[in-house]
């Protein structure tokens, strides 16, 4: 970009009003994610699912906030490109002491790309890459803490922790508790403790993390050159006195609870970029990306999230190609094999008898995304407008979209503009997955599959179509619901018992004889279309029975109309303290005790 000759004042107060429109966002995100402590102190459990969807909305709020603004006050319409790039480089120097200068670009560029063409999105006038180092910004308090365990006792030190998380309800065994996590952290090094090198110490991220009915503690010992990566949840029990639930020392274990399968965390943070490369250093696996969009700053997790995609393209040379498996009726979707994501655009027509339009598929969408996840939906990432150069798409690609979905796509000498698009971490399709894996391995993820849709139902989300299709593994062996065209809250279904026939010749002729309104579910009717493999109807029938049954769907229904939440662990229920007791008390860890 060439600094002009002169400034022009207008784009002095663009840039600044672009800035007061980001300031005024993230200080309504932090004092969102501050509620977050006395809700969980209090045990408003709906209080925190509230906070967390309708903190989602503030980001494009504000955007059109000052979208509004710039129209109102300067006609950014009619302004001239010289001028925009003025407010770009006004922007920066408002960034150099900002504590969110990473937010502050996305903001100005999500302001930007809804006012003017895509031919300005370019680094003239947008961040295409930042412009301000993250690097070293300061933070009061700081984004972690740091503990000595030689100048004092380890307990004392795991007392202090957890004492200056500032929680204002008393626990209710934590010297047993802590008694434990020195057990499992005894256990995971086998006996053998390494030694304590000169720079031993335990960094603990400042704020803790909230989500659903758990609060997390986040840290890492550094000993020597190694780092050894931890997590406690907290959780309330039947009196309101909170409990450390278990430790968690494997990564990926760790990694687990920033899945794209879960809700996103409340946590106060001033500098964001600050925990995320706390994170990282934590969960090397986890992309930058992840982690902004897991602290739910989702905003900057897609910003973050093209930009590596974009890296991909240009150190990548395989073609985009139509996504193996079963074509859904509604979404078409392609893949990039070298990159672990797919990418689902919504078809013109719909295949088979389905009652819905465009708008309705994105509600859905919209709808999973401001919902608890429980670790059983996939999030998805939704842009506009993203080009991809041409000559990577496969013929048999293009063929597919020029036929069903045509309104969605713009064709370019050198480009492929998808005008509305969903982007999903890939999985492998069940149906495939059980075509493929060994008995051992198709009763458990069999079972699995119906504890998902348990959950799922726990969290008020009936899938709909529950075809093994519309499921995917994790590379955790997860089972995971991803095809949203026909979910519903339960709550809002009608399960019923297929009434009995009034004469035999009409229960044979495969004609309905009875009637069936918009949201009836007729449960007895699943083993139908989904039992057909003799290992998988005796698995399912083992441990899902109830799930053929409108008793179970309707108890399910109750619960939730009562304002009861179901209890969900990120981890195996065998993780849990509460189990290890026994096992604690039949063999004592030598050296733990329960004393100060």
């Amino acid at each position: 970009m060439q600094i002009p000759e002169y400034y022009n004042p207008v784009a002095r107060d663009i840039a600044q009003a672009l800035i007061d429109g980001f300031d005024k966002h993230y200080r309504l995100f932090r004092d969102c994610n501050r509620q977050a402590k006395g809700l969980f102190e209090r045990g408003d459990w709906q209080g925190v699912q509230q906070a967390i969807r309708d903190r989602i909305q503030f980001y494009d709020e504000r955007v059109v906030e000052t979208v509004a603004r710039l129209h109102g006050e300067f006609h950014a319409d009619l302004l001239d490109d010289e001028i925009w790039q003025q407010a770009k480089l006004y922007f920066i120097g408002l960034l150099t002491n900002h504590k969110q200068p990473e937010l502050a670009e996305t903001f100005f560029n999500s302001v930007f790309t809804r006012m003017l063409h895509r031919d300005y999105f370019n680094n003239d006038f947008i961040f295409i890459r930042p412009a301000i180092s993250t690097e070293y910004i300061e933070s009061d308090p700081p984004s972690y803490r740091s503990y000595y365990p030689a100048s004092s006792s380890l307990r004392r030190v795991m007392r202090q922790i957890i004492a200056d998380m500032g929680w204002n309800r008393p626990f209710v065994r934590l010297r047993r508790d802590l008694a434990l996590v020195l057990q499992y952290a005894n256990d995971f090094f086998a006996g053998a403790w390494p030694h304590a090198e000169a720079n031993l110490q335990i960094q603990v991220l400042s704020s803790p993390f909230y989500r659903n009915k758990t609060a997390y503690i986040f840290g890492k010992v550094i000993n020597g050159g190694l780092s050894y990566p931890f997590a406690v949840p907290v959780l309330h029990d039947a009196d309101a006195r909170l409990y450390l639930d278990t430790v968690l020392l494997e990564p990926w274990r760790i990694g687990v609870l920033f899945s794209f399968s879960r809700a996103y965390f409340l946590v106060d943070m001033e500098v964001p970029s600050g925990y995320v490369q706390f994170l990282r250093g934590m969960l090397p696996g986890k992309t930058k990306a992840e982690l902004y969009t897991m602290l739910g700053l989702q905003k900057q997790g897609k910003n973050t999230f093209y930009r590596d995609f974009m890296q991909h393209l240009q150190h990548s040379n395989d073609q985009f190609i139509i996504a193996p498996g079963i074509r859904g009726l509604v979404m078409l979707v392609f893949t990039l094999p070298s990159y672990p994501y797919v990418f689902k655009l919504i078809k013109d027509v719909f295949g088979g008898p389905k009652e819905i339009d465009r708008d309705t598929v994105k509600q859905k969408y919209r709808l999973v995304k401001r919902h608890d996840r429980v670790g059983r939906m996939s999030d998805t990432l939704e842009f506009s407008n993203v080009a991809f150069p041409r000559q990577r798409f496969t013929a048999e690609l293009l063929e597919e979209l020029r036929s069903l979905a045509p309104s969605m796509m713009e064709e370019g000498k050198d480009s492929i503009v998808i005008r509305h698009l969903y982007i999903e971490r890939r999985m492998k399709p069940l149906n495939m997955y059980l075509m493929n894996c060994d008995e051992q391995e198709k009763e458990r993820v069999i079972r699995d599959y119906g504890l998902a849709i348990k959950e799922l139902a726990a969290a008020n989300i009936f899938p709909g179509d529950m075809l093994f299709k519309n499921f995917g593994v994790t590379r955790y062996g997860r089972v995971i619901f991803y095809d949203y065209d026909e979910i519903e809250y339960l709550t809002d279904c009608h399960f019923r018992q297929i009434p009995e026939a009034p004469n035999p010749e009409m229960e044979m002729s495969g004609e309905v004889w009875y009637p069936v309104a918009r949201h009836d579910v007729f449960p007895e009717e699943f083993g139908t279309f989904l039992l057909g493999d003799p290992l998988v109807r005796k698995t399912f029938l083992q441990y899902h029975r109830d799930l053929l049954t409108p008793d179970f769907w309707q108890q399910r229904q109750q619960r939730i109309r009562a304002g009861y939440m179901e209890d969900f662990y990120p981890y195996p229920e065998e993780m849990r303290f509460v189990h290890a007791l026994a096992r604690r008390q039949a063999r004592p860890c030598r050296g733990v005790d329960e004393q100060d």
